[in-house]
């Protein structure tokens, strides 16, 4: 009889799905929330569980129905995918705990059975892009994410009716990025006659000269460059988490898009292979000055906005830019940086639209000139926001620093211009996220609040979540065992394994 943690790679996925139905069937305000809460917080544990014994056994293989891989479905977890499950599960988790009493402002109570369903369905979908081992399963788990988000970007309705137009934005150009990696991968598959990744890879080098393989990779990359929002294929982005939920929002900004990230590192460093990536498609030549590009414009167009999460927004596609760029540098300490701030901008960005989403359900705008002395009015979240705006920058004992600091070395390992000229670049970006942060602070704390406000705070069940991230990024700025240290062994094996 097989034990249950032989079943742990199945369970991660299958149980956030099979909850979701039964989810969609509970009514009142607190029983979807608990049952979500649980399913999630099962995901985490046994996320860990398959984390730590790929950390000591190496890389897990999980035959679906008993079919053999290559023929049947595989599910795999090395150190990057089990790495990703556990950041994906351990930020759900935590904002589920947020969710309680924030959610109940934004969505109807008879709403709330069907909102937590599709929560549920995003974080399988974005699960199980991150364990299976087939490449058009990942299409499928893609699809299950994107139609859930969807859904769920358009029920913050009830607080703005542009959450509509966004849900539609989205998936109009989701649907495009997803229409283009099935091209691709359905041209790898007359190419070569399997779907499994580990197979395809291993093929992939008597073919990767032909044409119908490059039309492949143009396809898959541009596809997953719109999933993850890369400037300049961002634009579905910025209205999206500034009207979704505000649960949404920190919790897309924590995972979905580096969901989209991983993905691109698994086909160019597992599939594509490194030599083919960068020499024979050249993509540094592609994704650098698109990274580049979009660290330093998305930071100054954050400078002008007038609505908080939106400026965040556009923060986001600013650092997506910084993990392309080390994924383009095609080195074991670009790769090294990418994976690293993957984890840390999920930690710090989580944390920062946790505290907007504390100012919304006391203030009930995100609009900077509807926040004027927020950080008098709300002391304790204003200074977990500047606290998380100091990540962003990069400020010494922050993640930020942590992540700068390996794009930097991964940068100088270049020892010519272009390497120099790149940090150059990464400091000005950070100057940018001075002034855009410095905005807040300045409408924070040097302006008077409006007559009559009076000082309160969130509930503590909104508090102590946003803290627990807050606190959390400054821990991992500090020990960088866990954060570096896998990100580290993942950059080896992938560079390694290519």
């Amino acid at each position: 009889m097989l034990s249950m943690s032989s079943q742990f790679p199945i369970l991660v996925a299958i149980i956030p799905l099979m909850a979701a139905p039964v989810c969609a069937l509970l009514r009142g305000r607190n029983a979807p929330w608990a049952f979500t809460t649980i399913a999630s917080a099962f995901a985490f544990y046994v996320s860990l569980q398959l984390l730590l014994t790929v950390a000591s056994s190496g890389p897990i293989s999980y035959e679906l129905g008993g079919w053999a891989p290559p023929w049947g479905i595989e599910y795999v977890v090395d150190l990057l995918s089990g790495f990703l499950l556990v950041l994906i599960s351990g930020i759900s988790t935590g904002v589920l705990l947020f969710a309680r009493e924030s959610v109940v402002k934004e969505i109807p109570t008879s709403q709330l059975g069907l909102f937590f369903a599709a929560y549920l369905l995003a974080l399988t979908g974005m699960l199980g892009i991150c364990i299976t081992g087939d490449a058009f399963n990942v299409f499928v788990f893609l699809e299950i994410m994107s139609l859930s988000s969807y859904a769920l970007i358009a029920m913050g309705e009830r607080t703005d009716k542009r959450a509509l137009t966004a849900a539609f934005q989205y998936l109009i150009i989701g649907t495009v990025g997803a229409t283009f990696y099935l091209i691709g991968v359905g041209l790898i598959y007359m190419m070569t006659g399997t779907l499994n990744i580990a197979d395809i890879a291993a093929r992939f080098p008597e073919i990767e000269g032909t044409r119908p393989i490059l039309a492949a990779a143009g396809f898959i990359v541009i596809g997953l460059a719109i999933k993850l929002a890369l400037f300049p294929f961002h634009v579905w982005l910025p209205n999206s988490y500034t009207y979704a939920p505000s649960i949404i929002t920190a919790f897309f900004a924590g995972t979905a898009t580096k969901v989209g990230v991983y993905l691109l590192i698994r086909f160019i460093f597992t599939v594509f292979g490194v030599n083919y990536s960068f020499t024979g498609l050249e993509l540094t030549d592609i994704l650098l000055p698109l990274a580049v590009l979009g660290f330093l414009s998305m930071s100054a167009v954050a400078i002008y906005q007038t609505n908080i999460k939106r400026l965040l927004a556009y923060s986001s596609v600013a650092q997506l830019g910084y993990m392309i760029l080390g994924l383009a540098l095609a080195s074991e300490s670009g790769l090294t940086a990418s994976i690293v701030h993957i984890f840390n901008h999920a930690i710090v960005k989580t944390g920062l639209f946790l505290s907007v989403g504390c100012m919304f359900y006391v203030v009930g705008s995100n609009y900077l000139k509807d926040l004027d002395g927020i950080g008098r009015r709300m002391p304790i979240t204003t200074f977990g926001f500047v606290l998380g705006g100091l990540g962003l920058i990069g400020v010494p004992l922050t993640p930020g620093f942590i992540s700068k600091w390996y794009l930097v070395v991964a940068a100088l390992e270049k020892g010519s211009f272009i390497g120099y000229g790149l940090v150059a670049l990464l400091m000005v970006s950070s100057l940018l996220a001075v002034i855009y942060i410095w905005r807040v602070v300045e409408v924070a704390y040097f302006r008077d609040p409006p007559d009559g406000a009076e000082k309160e705070e969130a509930p503590m069940s909104l508090l102590v979540p946003t803290w627990l991230f807050i606190l959390g990024s400054f821990y991992f700025g500090i020990e960088t065992s866990f954060s570096v240290g896998m990100a580290k062994a993942a950059a080896a094996f992938l560079m390694g394994g290519a």
